[in-house]
């Protein structure tokens, strides 16, 4: 499973340092208690006494793995503790066959509808890890041109239909100087969609053709849209807010408003789902200082999904940092690579799955 990057820390971990972190974490998740030495012999009877585990535990607070409230003996991860969990301590684990059945069969109900899978995969995500989840549409790295249509209305108006490839379908109504037939609209057409098959914005402004000013024009309007396909932020929808809202780590109404500005603001999120879209498997983000100040207390598990030489979105999770990894993380992997398949379904690629290591492939004919 491929994770975000992080610079290696300098602080080599002991194997009891990292069963002693790993058993803080999983307490910590569980119960949203801070975590004392006593609670973890009596748990996990580690074959050292209640002495050694205080001792190494107060060395984890010293590296910046473990910090303590300030009312409270018991220790309580860092955003380094749970980020050395989740690169060196976690399982790889899968959801249960029953769970996943019953989610391939939601998703197959809804058969051929992509709008209605995205929807439904932030849904079924959000009650899977029962935490605030997202999905963005999928597009391709460049929006290309697929088909036009060019629509009489009125003898001096005329919808303009043009379909990217991946599906997406852009629509403009045109106001003539002169009116045209049908007839005349379909050659122009016609005559485009011959031209500027799986062309991009900066293929067509290349394009050196000899053209009537209508005909110039509706170009120029179809290199606009691909340009601005480009530019525009991905369109994300997300789910289950109220599930991340009730975690006691954001009851304070401060830290609910910072979380909600985080789930609600495109402009916040861009940056991470962009890179999520190009990058393989199953990408964690914990927020906290550097690059992810701008994330407080808040974790991303995110996933790509479809191919990156066709088209492909982002599904993930949002939630605190006490949040249950393993099933989040097998959660998102799951939905992505059910998202995948259907994908390359629905528009004729090759049959397309992640491998092992979070690469999109063919998959095997069964």
């Amino acid at each position: 499973m491929a994770r975000k990057r992080e610079a290696k820390s300098p602080d080599k971990l002991t194997p009891r340092q990292e069963a002693i972190l790993e058993w803080v974490v999983r307490e910590f998740v569980a119960t949203a208690e801070p975590v004392g030495s006593k609670r973890l012999v009596e748990t996990y009877r580690p074959g050292f006494s209640p002495a050694t585990v205080r001792n190494e535990m107060k060395r984890l607070e010293e590296m910046g793995y473990l910090t303590h409230p300030h009312t409270s003996a018991g220790r309580v991860p860092t955003h380094k503790g749970y980020r050395y969990f989740v690169q060196h301590l976690l399982p790889e684990t899968r959801l249960p066959s029953t769970l996943r059945r019953t989610i391939q069969h939601q998703f197959f109900q809804v058969q051929g509808e992509m709008d209605q899978w995205v929807q439904l995969s932030a849904s079924v995500l959000a009650r899977t890890a029962r935490s605030a989840a997202i999905t963005t549409a999928p597009r391709a790295e460049h929006a290309r041109f697929k088909h036009l249509e060019l629509i009489s209305l009125q003898p001096h108006t005329v919808l303009m239909v043009l379909v990217l490839q991946g599906g997406a379908v852009r629509q403009q109504i045109l106001t003539l100087d002169e009116p045209r037939t049908q007839a005349e609209l379909t050659m122009i057409s016609n005559q485009f969609n011959e031209l500027l098959a799986e062309r991009d914005w900066t293929q067509i402004q290349r394009l050196e053709v000899d053209l009537e000013p209508f005909a110039r024009r509706v170009l120029q309007l179809v290199g606009e849209t691909l340009y601005h396909e480009d530019e525009r932020l991905d369109e994300v929808v997300h789910e289950g807010l109220i599930y991340m809202l009730s975690a006691p780590e954001f009851s304070d109404q401060a830290a609910a408003q910072q979380v909600i500005e985080v789930f609600e603001n495109p402009i916040l999120l861009e940056p991470f789902l962009t890179e999520a879209r190009y990058l393989p498997g199953v990408q964690v983000i914990i927020g906290g200082e550097g690059p992810y100040a701008r994330l407080p207390n808040v974790s991303l598990v995110l996933s790509r999904y479809g191919s990156p030489q066709h088209s492909a979105g982002v599904v993930g999770v949002i939630g605190p940092w006490r949040m249950p990894y393993a099933r989040t993380i097998s959660a998102v992997r799951f939905i992505a690579q059910l998202m995948t398949g259907l994908l390359s379904e629905l528009y004729g690629y090759p049959a397309l799955t992640e491998n092992e290591e979070g690469e999109v492939v063919v998959a095997p004919e069964e």
